[in-house]
């Protein structure tokens, strides 16, 4: 008697309870895989990202908001510093480095950077192809925009006014991509990276009426936020305190202020995790109702495998195999629909140039969805298969019809 091919068969003899019990396990297994992928994802991109910058200083505002803008690059800045910022940084006792960028344009959604070499550095991004620029008006792109936008060493764009793309282009100061950056895996990848006076000489020639003009507005030079990375660890003591008394300047802690976001965005998914583990439960419940009464239906069947020379054990194996083949279906569609959950967030969030998830991806404790589903199948099936072992042959037969 081939267990397998019995038990599949009296699983799909009640189609309806069986696509219930499906749909239950699958929606539930479906969002706990869900959660796992975007969290464990997300939370080691911010730390990819997060890597080695100790203290971010721009204008006053959020400090959440200068994290966003400046790390990241999901939010719009709290506004510019004065250029002489950036030396009074450096100068300091308890700095070891410090790493200007200067925003203000974007192009197709991505954003431009002014920066120094030490940018690339700071994140080990290398040259896959060309070089990395070396005057204003050259760039550098990351690997993601290259592949999205087109953009490759020798050609030219407009950059547009703003971070949203929908700016005024700027179309008396092009571009030249001299270089196209390595995949990092970090926010490098959807950044088009150029010199500080990149930034400067495209706004001053926008802005400015005359050579008089001109002059002021170079005087006037600003950067939009500072990297800090500390000289030793006592820096984050009093470093951060001298700079908020400074009467232009914020400091925002990475480690502080990433907690807190991930604090927030954990209540999300530990609200989505508690709606799968939900509908696990009354999944097994279902299981456990429908084997039950699939037992108490099928009595004169399993009556008959008794006669047939069926053992006890083998009528509990075929109820358990019933549970078994709902965990391996309910496993496998949990895990497609969380993978496939996962890559529709992730072209959602590609598309609003976001943090990168990937629905091919697998985390490792995924591995215990597997178990886990089996160990849920194992308790829903346990009193349905020892009703099934100790099934009273005789009673059954006598029994009026």
């Amino acid at each position: 008697m081939n267990l397998l091919r019995l038990s599949w068969t009296y699983l799909w003899s009640r189609p309806l309870v069986t696509l219930l019990n499906l749909l239950l396990l699958t929606l539930g297994l479906g969002a706990v895989s869900f959660v796992l992928l975007a969290s464990e994802q997300i939370e080691a991109s911010v730390q990819k990202d997060l890597s080695g910058i100790d203290l971010v200083v721009g204008a006053k505002g959020s400090p959440m908001q200068l994290i966003l803008a400046g790390v990241f690059h999901l939010d719009v800045p709290t506004g510019n510093i004065p250029l002489g910022a950036v030396a009074q940084l450096r100068a300091h006792p308890m700095v070891g480095q410090v790493v200007p960028i200067s925003l203000g344009d974007s192009y197709r959604g991505y954003r431009i950077v002014g920066t120094t070499p030490d940018y690339l550095s700071h994140y080990h991004a290398e040259i896959a192809d060309g070089r990395a620029w070396s005057r204003p008006l050259e760039a550098v792109v990351g690997a993601e925009v290259a592949r999205t936008a087109g953009l490759k060493a020798g050609d030219r764009f407009a950059g547009v006014h703003g971070l949203g793309g929908e700016g005024e282009a700027h179309g008396d100061t092009p571009y030249t991509v001299t270089g196209v950056l390595r995949p990092t895996g970090t926010v490098v990848d959807r950044l088009i990276l150029t010199d500080l006076a990149s930034v400067w000489e495209v706004h001053e020639a926008a802005t400015a009426v005359d050579e008089e003009d001109r002059q002021l507005l170079a005087e006037e030079r600003e950067v939009t936020l500072l990297l800090v990375r500390y000289r030793t660890p006592l820096a984050a003591v009093s470093l951060p305190r001298w700079v908020n008394s400074q009467a232009e300047l914020q400091s925002a802690a990475p480690a502080l202020e990433t907690a807190r976001l991930l604090r927030m965005v954990g209540v999300g998914t530990d609200v989505l995790r508690g709606f799968g583990a939900v509908l696990l439960l009354v999944a097994a419940l279902s299981v456990f109702i429908g084997l039950y009464h699939a037992v108490r239906e099928r009595g004169n069947d399993l009556a008959m495998l008794r006669m047939l020379g069926a053992p006890p054990r083998r009528l509990a194996w075929l109820v358990g195999m019933e549970a078994f083949w709902l965990a391996a279906l309910g496993t496998a569609m949990g895990l497609a629909l969380g993978h496939g959950l996962t890559a529709l967030l992730g072209s959602i969030l590609q598309a609003q140039r976001s943090l990168p998830l990937d629905g091919w991806a697998w985390v490792p404790a995924e591995w215990a969805i597997p178990p886990a589903a089996l160990a849920l199948a194992c308790a829903s099936a346990a009193l349905p298969a020892w009703q099934a072992y100790r099934l009273d042959v005789t009673r059954l037969l006598q029994a009026p019809r």
